[in-house]
């Protein structure tokens, strides 16, 4: 299910997503973080007023924007859905937030106190090209706060049991340190949060169940069915430990 057009998407679950999260975790996220574990991330790497902040693949920028508002910095949201930009304009009137519309990498001009990258690194199967630029984008001292899925490549079973497997590129944090080595990048903090996401990937596809009827209207049946059975994967895949969730913050040296 790939989710090309936004808005149908976020109407048709935000009911079910509203109601999957505690009060106070759900900004506008696609995706398992909490908002508590997006405020963790942003303090780990330095997110305040006056900082410099690139979000990557920021999607529709629910996050971003929550950062923004509570924390006075300064953003800038990239991503290759012009539908989810424009959703994340237009909800970001009042914000120091801008957008672009681009395929990444190379990322915009400029350079940055934080890059951010939620939930997203999996999507590039290589990864280097990525973390280079990242890398070049900061500035001296500059953060790469970001969330890893972490493990072995899929194998062709697991890729026959995952909607849009050809978006899941899985890496073993061995080798992600080596990139981030070799990008003059050092990891200063890290979490496992593989137990919350599993948790979270499980009673958002409990939700999206609840609500089939009103969310198979909107998106059809399909889309719907591949959502559930993706996030059931993530949820048997982070509990059992094929897949860990890590959120890191490594600095430009």
């Amino acid at each position: 299910m790939r989710q090309d057009e936004r808005s149908p998407f976020l109407e048709a679950l935000k009911h079910a997503r509203e109601a999957a999260y505690e009060d106070g975790e759900y900004v506008e996220q696609e995706s398992f973080m909490r908002a508590g574990e997006i405020r963790e991330l942003a303090a780990q790497a330095g997110i305040a007023s006056g900082v410099s902040v690139l979000d990557v693949c920021c999607g529709v920028a629910g996050p971003g924007r929550f950062l923004t508002r509570e924390l006075g910095c300064s953003y800038v949201g990239v991503d290759s859905s012009t539908s989810a930009v424009a959703v994340a304009r237009e909800g970001a009137l009042g914000l120091a937030c801008r957008f672009e519309v681009a395929h990444v990498p190379p990322l915009p001009p400029g350079s940055f106190d934080v890059v951010l990258l939620l939930e997203t690194m999996l999507a590039f199967r290589h990864k280097e090209r990525l973390v280079d630029a990242v890398a070049r984008a900061l500035h001296a001292g500059g953060r790469f706060a970001f969330t890893l899925e972490e493990g072995l490549p899929l194998t062709d079973s697991e890729q026959a049991r995952m909607p849009d497997a050809d978006t899941v590129w899985l890496t073993p944090l061995d080798a992600m340190h080596e990139l981030l080595a070799g990008a003059g990048l050092v990891v200063h903090w890290h979490d496992d949060w593989s137990r919350s996401h599993g948790a979270m990937a499980e009673t958002l596809a409990d939700a999206f169940t609840a609500d089939a009827t009103a969310i198979a209207a909107r998106i059809g049946r399909r889309a719907l069915d591949e959502l559930i059975a993706a996030h059931r994967l993530w949820s048997e895949w982070l509990e059992t430990g094929r897949v860990r969730k890590l959120a890191l913050v490594a600095e430009r040296r």
